[in-house]
């Protein structure tokens, strides 16, 4: 979700130089430069399973506008496809994809159907920085790791002919003046939240399954004041932080809710449990005016946790991590992934049963997902668990790999169940009668959410896998009772 990089290029109109770039031929011809988001899994159908009131403005391609060097006087657009469909003809002399690993066969398709017309295309993002030798099969560039530095690098390059092959991150990068994202290039009445920002960028932690240590490095703080600076140019009343984990630095988290409080606003972010520990930043984080937040749970399982390197989760229980939270009158938003080694078929009644009780504003559910360049990917594939690397299915709703003590079945037919079984209405009712939080909006997240526990099937497919393993293991065990 972070803007930091660069997308695959598309295309150079009649007068370009040569396929490398060049300034577009004839008088007062302006550099036309487009920025694609290919549409994710939930978009497949058009646009998709998600209405409006669920969608907030994505930051990559609004950041990317606003890198664009001033003195090339280009005309840039932005194209999101989780909103608008893309047109295959679109004029551009050069087009830059975003992609993460779910998108990335898409984006690849979309490639070539530009570079088919002559369209030179940049591909970046956390995919091609995971996987840039791929990425470069496809692409004219390829950007890998951040690309506020290396982005207006490649366009001065493009227009001089001289655009080379990979642009990577510089080892003294920094998040210090950097321009505000463009985004008035984007359809503001398409999103119901058009103010997202980011403070911070990477994690602390190795998480096994996560992309951020092997694809963002080390941590990385914005100066307070232009955080500050951005929030009062927006002039927004609410917004969402996208950082990774914003309390990543506490003594940084401090200093910046601090500096929010006289703003006024209200704010939601992603943050872990470690926030329940330190009163004091959790009482900060209220004052600042934090409604919301995502934390990653993950896991009931004690043992889980240590397998993936999240065994800071087991220093509080979580049901005084969800107390302390509420307390301050914000509402969680709690995920949970199925499919360590050590989840059972027990492991999904179990955490359905910890939501319900711990009156878990929004749970999502997720399937462990070893994504490309992560060391829980390394580790499946040194064992031969992996069944698939198509990229497609690794959206955290399709079994890409073979599970240790569960077969693809249950696993699926696991978290489905769970997903249903959380979004009934009495459990939405029950859920949200006991942590009275913002309810109109809770009831509201929740009635969208309950549409999709419940059509799962006409979005995430998933007979392949089953097929896949009843040929390899044999016939498989009974269902999750539902």
């Amino acid at each position: 979700m972070s803007p930091m990089t660069v997308h695959r290029p598309g295309q150079a109109l009649p007068g370009f130089q040569d396929t490398r770039g060049g300034r577009p031929n004839g008088s007062g011809g302006k550099l036309r430069v487009v920025l694609l988001s290919p549409r994710g899994p939930l978009y497949r159908h058009k646009t998709g399973i998600w209405k409006k009131s669920l969608r907030y403005m994505p930051l990559t391609l609004t950041t990317l506008a606003a890198l664009v060097p001033p003195e090339l006087n280009a005309e840039v657009l932005l194209v999101d496809e989780g909103i608008q469909d893309i047109d295959p003809d679109i004029k551009a002399d050069l087009i830059g994809i975003s992609a993460i690993t779910g998108t990335a066969p898409r984006s690849y398709e979309l490639t070539k159907q530009f570079r088919k017309r002559g369209v030179p295309v940049v591909l970046g993002g956390v995919h091609p920085t995971l996987m840039p030798e791929e990425a470069a099969r496809h692409a004219d560039a390829v950007v890998v790791g951040y690309a506020e530095q290396t982005w207006p690098e490649l366009l001065r390059d493009f227009v001089a002919g001289q655009m080379h092959a990979r642009y990577d991150q510089g080892p003294n990068f920094s998040l210090a003046n950097l321009p505000f994202a463009r985004r008035d290039l984007l359809p503001a009445r398409q999103y119901t939240i058009i103010h997202t920002i980011e403070a911070t960028r990477g994690c602390i932690h190795q998480c096994e399954f996560c992309v951020v240590p092997a694809a963002w490095g080390r941590p990385l703080h914005r100066p307070i004041a232009d955080v500050v600076a951005e929030i009062r140019h927006m002039q927004a009343k609410r917004l969402i932080f996208l950082d990774l984990n914003l309390i990543a630095d506490i003594p940084y988290a401090k200093e910046l809710f601090t500096a929010l409080i006289p703003l006024k606003i209200k704010w939601g972010g992603l943050a872990t449990t470690i926030i329940a520990w330190d009163d004091e930043l959790l009482d900060l984080a209220a004052r600042s005016g934090c409604r919301g937040l995502l934390i990653g749970f993950e896991t009931l399982s004690r043992e889980c946790l240590v397998e993936t390197n999240k065994a800071f989760n087991m220093r509080q229980d979580y049901r005084e991590v969800v107390r302390k939270v509420h307390d301050r009158r914000i509402a969680i938003q709690g995920t949970f992934v199925f499919g360590f080694d050590h989840h059972s078929e027990d492991s999904f009644a179990e955490t359905v049963n910890f939501v319900m009780e711990a009156n878990i504003d929004l749970p999502r559910y997720a399937i462990l997902t070893p994504f490309p360049g992560t060391a829980l990917f390394r580790r499946l594939h040194q064992e031969g668990r992996l069944l698939t690397e198509d990229w497609t299915l690794y959206d955290g709703q399709h079994v890409v790999y073979q599970p240790r003590q569960l077969t693809a079945e249950q696993l699926q037919c696991g978290t489905e169940w769970a997903w249903k079984q959380t979004y009934r209405y009495r459990s939405i009712a029950m859920r949200l009668m006991g942590s009275r939080i913002q309810l109109p909006l809770s009831l509201a997240t929740n009635l969208a959410y309950r549409f999709y526990a419940f059509h799962l099937h006409e979005f995430y497919n998933c007979d392949w896998a089953m097929s896949w393993t009843s040929v390899r293991n044999g016939p498989l065990p009974e269902q999750v009772t539902r």
